[in-house]
């Protein structure tokens, strides 16, 4: 952990300071292999694990690979309760009972226990070739998938530790990065360059039906939402479905002079490019458009059914 600022030595936008992870490298001295296992539980929830390995083979005295892995399951500990919401102005009700009730619809989402969990799988896998006394080359690659279901807040007028939820909420986290560094020495000086290249992808579904229900009792809300025949739909409630699209590189170029002198330094290049893509898609179900008098006013986005924005 490094005091801010660090913006000079490593990277950008770190004033506050760095908490900086250095992973073990490829070793060409010798084999060796290890593992972890976890059982845990949470109180008021459910169970989880973790287990976790790593692998270092030489391949040759110049040249090792490392190999690590992990699986983790986050035990839920968030209720979704069964419940029914009734919408004042069309009058409709719905519920996420997983036992009908009479007169309502069913949403998706259905009353679970400990709904809140998350599994996490990844590896990283590290090469180490050593040219000669003065060059090292590491090439890697890194990459995990996370998945987590509901949601990690509950309502005290619910219950303590419980929320009613009618519509599914998951995220799905995929990313990958592949790195490269180079460290070698020219005269009495050290050169280092890294690079790395992450393209990371988050799917998301989100309720947004409590929107839809407090606008509904103070403003009415519910009037204007119908299906194509003008209709007034008896479950006006929003759900989103949404895209984040990452991708980063970076490139760094240093020369430090010797470290054992009284007056050193440090000087390097450093680029970074980054595009952040957005897709949000806020639905209701069974939406068409609703009429007006004499006129027909449509409500969905062209192209896109169910979708208000």
């Amino acid at each position: 952990a490094l005091a801010g600022p660090q913006g000079t030595l490593y990277g950008a936008s770190s004033q506050a300071g760095t908490i900086r992870i250095i992973t073990n490298r490829p070793d060409p001295t010798g084999f060796a292999a290890g593992y972890g296992l976890e059982l845990n539980t949470v109180e008021d929830g459910d169970t989880g694990y973790l287990a976790e390995g790593f692998v270092n083979v030489p391949l040759t005295e110049r040249a090792a690979i490392r190999l690590v892995g992990w699986a983790r399951h986050d035990a839920g500990y968030i209720d979704n309760v069964a419940s029914v919401r009734a919408f004042p102005t069309p009058g409709g009700c719905i519920t996420n009972s997983n036992q009908p009730t009479t007169g309502c619809q069913l949403t998706p989402e259905r009353a679970k226990k400990d709904f809140n969990d998350v599994d996490t799988y990844g590896a990283r896998a590290a090469l180490r070739v050593d040219l000669n006394d003065n060059w090292t080359i590491t090439p890697a690659i890194m990459g995990q998938n996370q998945e987590s279901n509901g949601r990690f807040a509950y309502d005290p007028n619910v219950g303590d530790l419980e929320i009613a939820r009618y519509y599914p909420e998951t995220s799905k986290d995929e990313w990958i990065q592949a790195a490269l560094t180079v460290e070698g020495r020219i005269a009495n000086f050290d050169v280092t360059y890294a690079g790395a290249y992450l393209d990371r992808d988050v799917t998301v579904q989100q309720d947004y039906s409590d929107y839809a229900f407090f606008y509904d009792q103070c403003c009415a809300y519910g009037v204007y939402w119908g299906d194509d025949t003008g209709t007034p739909l008896v479950d006006p409630s929003q759900f989103i479905d949404w895209e984040d699209d990452y991708k980063r590189q970076s490139h760094e170029l240093r020369i430090a002079s010797p470290g054992d002198q009284r007056l050193r330094f440090v000087a390097g290049l450093f680029y970074q490019k980054q595009e952040h893509g957005i897709f949000q898609q806020y639905q209701i179900q069974g939406l068409g458009g609703f009429l007006d008098g004499t006129d027909y006013l449509p409500i969905e986005v062209t192209g896109w059914p169910d979708t208000i924005w």
